[in-house]
């Protein structure tokens, strides 16, 4: 973002207060949280409206950087959120409301996904799955990733969800990390009108994974020819067919893992984000209460997809240890039509919609048409999630989707947070578009430049543990250490960058390291560039992030050819699907240029700050250290002749 850009940013000062028929009806404890100064007792408060078999004995035990919450505690995710709402009103009150991309649709009560859980609880047990074992799940946005999910949670095996998006390397090299026991994946799933073929890429991926023993395989019904080797694969209509409707929850201790989440890094592999049962869950409850004002009657629908955090977050467990219910709809936002969003909200009557800048920006480009063929009156909050929303976005969400009426909450937070950190609160924040506002009761966040003294433009850091924070790096206690807590030595560095206005309103600015955000996805630039590098025609990458209206970031990348190799459409082409096979389509580069020699410095290490200024346009900077600077020019004058 340009100087002026970030100085006219800053300087929107328009507000907006919510309305004394929002604040009136809005959730009461929120309204008194800045009277509280304890964070630690403001949390525990929360964890004594949630379910215990045992009490803990301590609040928190900190030793740099290795929280504790809840010591001593004992207690189920699953049960929370299923078996405490089972002796009221709420027993058949509608849990999950589906909708697949064709138009199917399934509604399921808490006492039927309870009854789900279980089965599928015992099915997991009956092919050795303890306590403990690490679950794969790599499947389309259907319910029974929601039911396995929660079965696994019942059990205390904790559940790695790999996004279904993603290659079979890619899901070869997470089950590996955490040595996974069984696999859970469908023989596919619909998306903008394709068929993706999971269970194929599966299969190719579980070739390499020895630790694997069972493959559960739901039937989606898309994919008429689905393999089934024998003695592993499974269908999961078989092994539930004859389990028991009830299991009961295993109690686990405040600090037993619940989940892992691979997440890129700044290298190449991916880190294994390691969250535990007490802290998350009340973290993740008490966020779902406040920032989203969660009433008895609302259909909450958060459009992320449950292979990321925030599918984990406030899709599957916030929502349902509020006993709310939660509207998953399976495919894209453009198919059939590129209104297919505002008629799943006027159809479900959905009441909070929780989605993306990237989403929205998409929305805008689409026009304001789409969203006017469709009642969305049922609307009444807004929120947004997954990168920092531009005020121009935000106040057409406002006007257009949200008639002027609904509240909007832009929440910043990350995998490794677990749940929401700086947001507003809708009865209590008068908001500012493009701001986050301020952080959650009981979070304590700062920006501070390099010596760590706190100032209005810097890096944001967070001070205090919170409940949900990642308790580490699967197998890699180094990387945690060297990662996050390395550079302040006291603090957690979230890795982005801010600034706090006159107000004290903070304004999140994205990441500061090599990790671009596509379309609110965390993707590597070092992984993106060995899968590069891995094609048999490349000898040299380079990827950077450029500037995108709707993706937030567009995927450049600039390659040097192996000797014998020529530049083509058709190798080109090739590349560019050679990443997607190593990693997703989400990596697939928008933009690659071919070149005889990359910038480097003289002691060989490639300037890819020189490259991000010839791809967004800007005068190129300093080029001294440069062991060519010839190199710049050539490569300025290829890029300007192609944007031409």
């Amino acid at each position: 973002m340009a100087d002026k850009a970030l100085e006219a940013l800053l300087q929107e000062n328009r507000t907006f207060p919510p309305s004394k028929e929002f604040v009136k009806k809005a959730v009461p404890g929120s309204k008194t949280v800045y009277l509280v100064k304890n964070r630690l007792k403001l949390w525990e408060g929360f964890a004594k409206e949630l379910h215990w078999f045992k009490k803990w004995t301590r609040v928190l035990d900190w030793k740099l950087p290795f929280a504790k919450w809840f010591v001593g505690g004992k207690t189920n995710m699953a049960y929370n959120c299923l078996d405490r709402h089972l002796d009221g009103p709420r027993r058949n009150k509608a849990a999950i409301l589906w909708e697949g991309e064709p138009g199917d649709e399934r509604t399921l009560t808490y006492q039927q996904l309870h009854r789900e859980v279980c089965r599928f609880a015992n099915a997991l047990k009956s092919v050795g799955v303890r306590k403990g074992d690490r679950v794969t799940l790599y499947m389309p946005m259907v319910p029974e990733l929601a039911i396995a999910m929660l079965a696994c949670a019942r059990i205390g095996a904790p559940h790695s969800v790999v996004f279904g998006g993603f290659s079979a390397d890619s899901l070869r090299d997470r089950m590996n990390d955490c040595r996974s026991k069984v696999l859970v994946t469908a023989d596919g799933g619909h998306r903008r009108g394709s068929v993706i073929a999971l269970k194929k890429i599966a299969d190719e991926a579980v070739a390499g994974v020895p630790t694997l023993e069972k493959t559960i395989v739901f039937r989606r019904g898309v994919n008429a020819e689905c393999a089934m080797k024998d003695g592993r694969d499974v269908w999961w209509h078989d092994i539930v067919r004859d389990q028991p409707a009830d299991c009961p929850a295993e109690p686990v201790d405040a600090e037993d893992m619940l989940f892992l989440l691979y997440t890129s890094g700044t290298t190449g592999k991916p880190k294994g984000i390691l969250h535990t049962t007490g802290g998350y869950m009340t973290g993740v409850y008490a966020t779902m209460k406040w920032v989203f004002d969660l009433k008895e009657e609302d259909v909450f629908w958060c459009t992320a997809d449950i292979g990321w955090v925030t599918g984990h977050s406030y899709v599957v467990y916030g929502p349902m240890l509020n006993g709310a219910t939660v509207l998953m709809y399976e495919g894209a936002p453009d198919f059939p039509a590129k209104d297919r969003f505002w008629s799943v909200v006027e159809k479900y009557r959905a009441t909070i919609l929780y989605t993306a800048p990237t989403a929205i920006r998409a929305f805008m480009k689409w026009g304001d048409d789409l969203p006017k063929r469709h009642d969305m009156r049922s609307l009444r909050l807004l929120g947004s999630v997954g990168e920092p929303i531009n005020p121009e976005a935000w106040i057409w969400y406002h006007q257009v989707i949200g008639g002027g009426r609904c509240p909007i909450v832009d929440t910043w937070w990350q995998t490794e947070t677990g749940h929401i950190l700086i947001t507003p609160l809708p009865g209590v924040t008068k908001t500012k578009p493009g701001s986050a506002c301020t952080a959650f009761p009981g979070i304590d966040v700062d920006i501070v430049d390099e010596k760590g003294e706190s100032v209005d433009a810097g890096l944001l850091v967070i001070k205090s543990p919170w409940p949900g924070m990642l308790r580490g790096i699967y197998g890699d206690p180094e990387r945690y250490q060297q990662t996050y807590w390395s550079k302040f030595g006291k603090w957690y560095f979230a890795g982005d960058g801010a600034k706090r206005d006159k107000q004290g309103y903070l304004w999140l600015l994205g990441r500061v390291d090599d990790v671009l955000k596509v379309s609110g996805h965390r993707l590597s630039t070092m992984e993106i560039e060995s899968a590069l590098v891995d094609h048999k025609a490349v000898a040299e990458a380079a990827v950077i992030g450029k500037h995108h209206e709707i993706k937030e970031n567009a995927v450049v990348a600039f390659v040097s050819l192996r000797a014998g190799n020529q530049q083509s459409p058709e190798l080109m082409k090739e590349i560019k699907e050679h990443v997607v096979k190593k990693i997703g389509s989400l990596a697939r580069p928008d933009d690659l240029y071919i070149t005889a020699e990359l910038p480097k410095t003289r002691s060989g290490k490639i300037m890819r700050r020189l490259l991000r200024d010839i791809a967004e346009g800007r005068a190129v900077g300093d080029t001294t250290t440069l062991a060519d600077a010839t190199v710049v020019k050539n490569l300025k004058e290829q890029y300007e002749e192609k944007e031409g």
